[in-house]
């Protein structure tokens, strides 16, 4: 059966999801990257990002390679298709990855403007979505056709579906960083009160992966 997931969100040992003040030269905010230096350095990703072999492999390849498993759709939030504010003047602004995206599959970008769907090779297109998070994800369900969908982000995002009851699992990859700043996954929200509960606890050599499901 189909089932909502957040998988390899990458959080600091402080509960930041990603830094503050995120622009063109700082996808991920001001020292996000440091978050997610253990999946940068997966084979995974290399292979996703068109590289050739290389990367490493292990506990954190393991769980890079898991989280796209079975994913036949994803949800993102307007920030982490890209920096584009407001109204979409234009549609040259095609996301954070250019002409090869990783997806490979239907993706939902959460927005309040209107804009055409954007196919792009490889299999991945892009719809934009103005209904809000509970008709995206309707939408994006038909489209995943009984697969998993993947919510990647960004953290309000993430916020929106948990505290909404949609996700059914959530694979955590605490990095050992302190950001101090940013957007926090956690505050406000009680992950017990909303059924999660903690079924695995794994060290990698770059994160610990915690992997939570609801009862």
């Amino acid at each position: 059966m189909s089932e909502v997931k957040v998988s390899a969100f990458s959080v600091s040992l402080d509960g930041f999801g990603a830094g503050p003040h995120q622009s063109h030269e700082n996808p991920l905010g001001v020292r996000g990257r440091e978050l997610h230096e253990w999946f940068f350095k997966t084979a995974v990703f290399l292979a996703r990002h068109g590289a050739a072999g290389g990367g490493s492999h292990g506990v954190d390849n393991d769980f890079a390679a898991r989280s796209f498993e079975n994913v036949g759709a994803w949800i993102l939030g307007r920030n982490m298709f890209g920096p584009v504010r407001g109204p979409w003047l234009e549609d040259s602004w095609k996301g954070w990855w250019g002409e090869k995206p990783p997806f490979h599959v239907p993706v939902v970008v959460l927005t309040h403007h209107a804009r055409a769907p954007l196919v792009i090779k490889g299999g991945t297109t892009f719809y934009f979505v103005t209904e809000g998070p509970e008709a995206a994800l309707r939408q994006i369900k038909d489209a995943a056709a009984g697969e998993d969908v993947r919510v990647g982000g960004g953290v309000a995002t993430i916020r929106q579906y948990l505290t909404a009851g949609a996700v059914d699992e959530v694979h955590l990859a605490f990095s050992p960083v302190l950001l101090g700043e940013g957007e926090n996954l956690f505050a406000g929200i009680n992950l017990p009160k909303l059924g999660f509960r903690p079924v695995s606890t794994t060290a990698g050599d770059g994160a610990t992966h915690v992997l939570l499901t609801r009862c």
